[in-house]
């Protein structure tokens, strides 16, 4: 080999070197533009009028309202979609019968359908002219501009987030450790409680982290089926937009701040659940 003449090897990595810090640039810029710089101009905007001014944003009536019922909203729903989940994804992973490529489609429902027409939907249920509507009248029952429609719109967005995450890793799994625990003479509740569910329990916080922020920063089905009623069924998100609309674009920054930061959290969590389980 020529002196003057560098190795092939040498060549390839300098160009892959090359590649990497091109992507890397676009991938950073891309970043740059639609996350970091929108998210920093909600706190420049939202402290725009002084930490007083912040304060008096978030401390008013109908900003506490709409974050009272938003946690509200995430206490119910979050819980039940965790035992709904966990039950799907058990049966439909350690089990075969007929009508388990339909369940999965029905778990997998809220991804295809609009928020908006999942709020719809609720209303032709319950609304007053809905189908169930003069029953619930009748009986002084209110689901549709009340906390319930609320529960029940969040609650079918969020349904496939813990499902979907632990049915391939159970799968993965598979059923081998659950079949000794049986044989070894434990019943099906101890077996969950001392095998699935310490093998699970990463992938089961993933799902949860992930079905909470997506009920925390949900707009679409809620606005339909909430009514908008100020200090009554506003949650964070509607309250931010009645705000902006109303031309109050301190305070509006203000509420969204604070999802920006409970956003941040959740993101912080889920790096930390990741770390904790490669199988994620």
């Amino acid at each position: 080999m020529p002196i003057n003449q560098k190795p092939v090897y040498l060549k390839r990595k300098k160009k892959k070197t090359w590649v990497k810090w091109v992507l890397l640039s676009f991938a950073l810029l891309f970043l740059s533009l639609v996350l970091i710089l929108p998210l920093t101009a909600i706190f420049v905007r939202a402290f725009a009028g002084g930490w007083s001014v912040y304060l008096q944003s978030i401390t008013d009536p109908a900003a506490l309202s709409a974050i009272k019922l938003t946690l509200l909203t995430v206490a119910i729903v979050v819980p039940l979609n965790t035992i709904f989940g966990v039950t799907a994804a058990w049966a439909l992973s350690k089990f075969q019968f007929k009508g388990r490529s339909f369940l999965i489609t029905l778990i997998d429902l809220p991804f295809a359908v609009s928020p908006v027409i999942a709020g719809l939907v609720f209303v032709l249920l319950f609304g007053v002219h809905g189908l169930l509507g003069e029953w619930l009248l009748a009986n002084n029952i209110q689901i549709i501009f009340a906390v319930p429609g609320i529960v029940l719109a969040s609650m079918f967005v969020t349904v496939p987030f813990v499902a979907r995450q632990l049915i391939p890793l159970m799968q993965a799994q598979g059923t081998a450790e659950e079949e000794a625990s049986l044989s070894l003479g434990a019943n099906g509740w101890r077996t969950f409680w001392h095998v699935t569910l310490p093998n699970i329990k990463w992938g089961l916080l993933y799902g949860v982290i992930l079905c909470n922020a997506r009920v925390i920063g949900e707009f679409g089905a809620v606005s339909v089926v909430s009514g908008k009623i100020r200090g009554l069924t506003n949650t964070m998100p509607l309250h931010v937009e009645i705000l902006y609309n109303e031309y109050m674009f301190t305070a509006a920054f203000a509420v969204a701040s604070l999802m920006s930061i409970l956003a941040i959290i959740t993101l912080v969590i889920k790096n930390i659940v990741e770390k904790k389980s490669p199988q994620l």
